[in-house]
């Protein structure tokens, strides 16, 4: 396994799977990979519901080919730089706030650091059928399933809170 560095950021494929620069954080390039896919989820609110739909879709599938590109290059089955996973996932989680009738009120705000934060804990804990697909399923569609997954989950909670608040 190698380790990616700023000089791959020049391949427009690495660039992408490794989140513009944010999955090189030395410290929790997961974390700083769900933050730097945040104000992309903010342009994403000016779509219609369908067009949102579309964009998880067409990035998921994107994924799977960049991901798997660059983890090949690195020489690793899902190398933590390797955040492309964790922007879609976010994406997903966020989903429920699209719907929002008033963005950019306080409580929306709220409800997208929680969104942010349930999508970080089951990536993170990776609870049953999440971790045994991280670990079975190889290749770039490997890496984006898990976090799919995660973001699903991540995203029922979400809603389900916000139904009842």
């Amino acid at each position: 396994m190698r380790e990616p560095t700023v000089s791959d950021l020049r391949h427009p494929v690495d660039l992408l799977s490794l989140g513009l620069g944010s999955g090189l954080a030395r410290h929790a390039p997961g974390t700083f990979g769900t933050l730097a896919a945040t104000p992309f989820f903010l342009l994403l609110l000016q779509l219609p519901l369908w067009g949102y739909l579309l964009w998880l879709v067409v990035t998921f599938l994107l994924g799977i080919y960049l991901c798997g590109a660059t983890a090949k290059r690195l020489k690793s089955h899902d190398h933590a730089a390797i955040v492309w996973d964790e922007f879609v996932g976010l994406w997903l989680t966020l989903l429920p706030l699209s719907l929002y009738p008033e963005p950019f009120v306080p409580a929306f705000w709220l409800w997208l650091g929680v969104g942010f934060v349930l999508f970080r804990f089951f990536d993170i804990v990776k609870p049953w059928p999440i971790r045994w697909l991280d670990r079975q399923v190889g290749g770039g569609f490997g890496i984006m399933v898990d976090d799919l997954l995660a973001g699903l989950l991540a995203m029922g909670v979400l809603f389900l809170l916000m139904q009842r608040w």
